[in-house]
């Protein structure tokens, strides 16, 4: 019987420091980086959106996900605060205006990486070198 008994208060110990100790100091640390955030943060929420806090409420934030485009989440939406304030300041081209930083070299390419075709380059010209000989 009392093996029985402390066998069962093993596992309820167990279960305690592996499980809902862990979990709480998380939901804690969480709590902690909401109630903590500011204006200029940048964000990204639970839905992978990336952004710069613009305003904080008292149950939601407004985040700059564009220079034109703003949403509204509630702060549980938050999954993580990647900076802290300090925007970087945009690049002018000689003519005064705002450059566009465009990584694939293309109007509205989103995120292209450009490396991908200059590999392909590379390895055509290996294999034309190698037809060549």
């Amino acid at each position: 019987m009392y093996t029985t008994l402390i066998t069962f208060v093993l596992i309820i110990l167990i279960f305690y420091f592996l499980i809902i100790r862990p979990q709480k100091k998380r939901d804690k640390e969480a709590k902690a980086m909401i109630d903590a955030m500011k204006k200029g943060d940048k964000v990204v929420t639970i839905g992978g959106i990336h952004g710069t806090v613009v305003m904080v409420k008292d149950k939601t934030v407004i985040i700059k996900v564009d220079d034109s485009a703003r949403i509204e989440f509630n702060k549980s939406a938050i999954s993580s605060v990647v900076g802290k304030g300090t925007e970087k300041p945009q690049k002018k081209d000689k003519d005064g205006k705002e450059a566009v930083d465009n990584k694939g070299g293309e109007a509205g390419s989103i995120g292209v990486d450009s490396a991908a075709p200059a590999a392909e380059e590379k390895a055509e010209e290996k294999n034309e070198d190698k037809t060549d000989k």
